[in-house]
């Protein structure tokens, strides 16, 4: 048995067929199909005229099952977050003969759909059940299919889900918008509320620090719109989302920071450090895009003062007054590009508010932390020890300005990543991704377009770019980062450790 296309001759079959699966769809309180609204006669008999209706036809010269199969998708599917492919095909108005079904006539429908779809230069396949149709749902994902997003169309008193599957092995992985995880309370109390404030992010604590927009920390991992995790994404995707670091730790860790009041006197760990002190972890190394300050500019600690001896930092671990005379402030205004290599003191300035790019690892030691006391009057724990292992006390970097001019300017090509700069007003077309890429819009709204599709991004927003996306190009007015990895090792051996954090701050 196969899918034929359907003709005028089976138009009054076809009819009776619809109307007696909907009226069965009623009967068992599915509330998906109603005849005479959805479908209607008028739509079965066009779905026939253009060409797009297939039936699998009985043996008495009865109709088993009907499906439309459509190259191409109509224009109220094109706003939605799909998860693949530049030339779809829809298939619509799925149906079985009551009697028949549960005997596996869908997924063979499915399957002689997908093929028609393949063969008319298809690259995915994309359709749409009510959220309370089980059998469907269940069908629909034991075939491969991905849910995408949920969706509402008028006239009906239920939800939808949109599902798509790729049909070609080198259909292109759409950019994923990526929903953060969040930092909070007793862990930054030097946040405050401006990351909901000023990008619309859905803290839940007025003392939020971090928004962690891609994240594969252990429990502050970022997600996709349907609530799944960054390393599922990358188990289920592989090498098309992760490139090289399918299967290896990922190496990145991105964040939107602000500091309500000024964050500890910190350094971090090089990777030979943390792989021999910290039980296997990354190092870190990071860098700071400068968001906002206040209008006379914002304050980093950013190294220690020319001239500062070891012996001098160590004297000074044990008094607050001696350390605060040995940090090496500096005035940063938005633009401004700090590279914090491991092993470099810093701190972060009260009223100032990063885009933070660094590896994976959430490991930092304080030196001092301004003698900050909670309700109970307790300090946070210092680690200085540990801080005077990993410093480097002649790190004394200075900022970096950088001049706003329409285009890409690369700023940072590092060790482990590299970070471009993006400004249009009309249109700029992203380089290739090589691993994959991490994309956030700081400034207007702008649109990521690319063959057959676009997604709109706001201020504050980020998308994961994967290995094997399209070509992308940013539209509107507005800026953007975009951070990459450098080439993932190309034997990976090791194992993906968990991570557990001292406090970032």
């Amino acid at each position: 048995m196969e899918l034929i296309q359907a003709t005028e001759q089976e138009l009054d079959k076809l009819l009776a067929f619809y109307q007696h699966v909907a009226q069965n769809m009623e009967e068992n309180g599915l509330r998906q199909w109603h005849w005479g609204v959805y479908p209607t006669e008028d739509m079965i008999r066009e779905d026939v005229r253009k060409g797009e209706m297939y039936i699998l036809p009985g043996n008495a010269g009865t109709i088993d099952a009907a499906v439309v199969v459509t190259a191409g998708q109509e224009p109220e599917y094109e706003a939605l977050d799909w998860s693949c492919g530049i030339r779809p095909g829809m298939i619509h108005r799925l149906g079985v003969d009551p009697v028949l079904q549960g005997h596996g006539l869908a997924g063979l429908v499915l399957d002689d759909a997908q093929k028609l779809l393949r063969a008319a230069g298809c690259d995915c396949v994309r359709c749409d059940t009510a959220v309370d149709n089980r059998n469907a749902i269940r069908l629909y994902e034991k075939m491969g299919f991905r849910r995408c997003c949920k969706l509402e169309w008028p006239d009906t008193d239920c939800g939808f889900i949109a599902f798509d599957k790729p049909l070609k092995r080198e259909t292109p992985l759409w950019p994923i918008r990526m929903r953060p995880s969040f930092r909070d309370g007793e862990e930054t109390p030097w946040g405050g509320t401006r990351l909901h404030d000023l990008f619309g992010k859905e803290t839940k604590d007025p003392h939020t620090g971090e928004s962690l927009e891609v994240s594969c920390i252990p429990g502050l991992e970022s997600s996709d719109p349907q609530g799944r995790k960054l390393p599922d994404l990358i188990t289920e995707f592989g090498e098309k989302l992760a490139g090289g670091y399918a299967g290896r730790p990922f190496p990145l860790l991105l964040k939107l920071l602000e500091a309500r009041e000024r964050l500890s006197v910190q350094v971090h760990p090089d990777d030979a450090y943390a792989a021999a002190r910290e039980n296997g972890k990354l190092g870190k190394t990071e860098a700071w895009l400068v968001l906002d300050t206040p209008p006379e500019g914002g304050k980093l600690v950013y190294g220690l003062r020319p001239g500062t001896t070891m012996k001098e930092l160590k004297d000074a671990c044990g008094s607050g007054e001696e350390m605060k005379k040995l940090l090496n402030w500096v005035k940063v205004f938005p633009g401004d590009v700090c590279y914090i290599p491991a092993g470099c003191v810093h701190a972060i300035g009260e009223r100032v508010l990063l885009y933070e790019l660094q590896q994976s690892s959430d490991i930092s030691y304080r030196f001092y932390d301004w003698d900050r006391q909670d309700e109970k009057g307790k300090k946070r724990t210092l680690h200085q020890d540990k801080a005077l292992d990993v410093v480097k006390v002649k790190c004394t970097p200075s900022p970096m300005r950088v001049e706003k001019a329409f285009g890409i300017r690369r700023v940072l090509t590092e060790e482990y990543f590299s970070l471009d700069l993006i400004r249009t007003d009309s249109m700029v077309m992203l380089p290739p991704v090589e691993e994959f890429g991490i994309l956030t819009v700081t400034e207007g709204e702008t649109e990521l377009r690319f063959p057959g599709a676009s997604m709109k991004l706001k201020v504050g927003e980020t998308c994961l770019l994967p290995k094997q996306s399209p070509e992308m190009a940013l539209v509107g007015c507005g800026a953007a980062a975009l951070a990459m990895p450098v080439s993932a090792p190309l034997f990976a051996d090791e194992p993906i450790l968990a991570d557990e954090s001292f406090g970032e701050d």
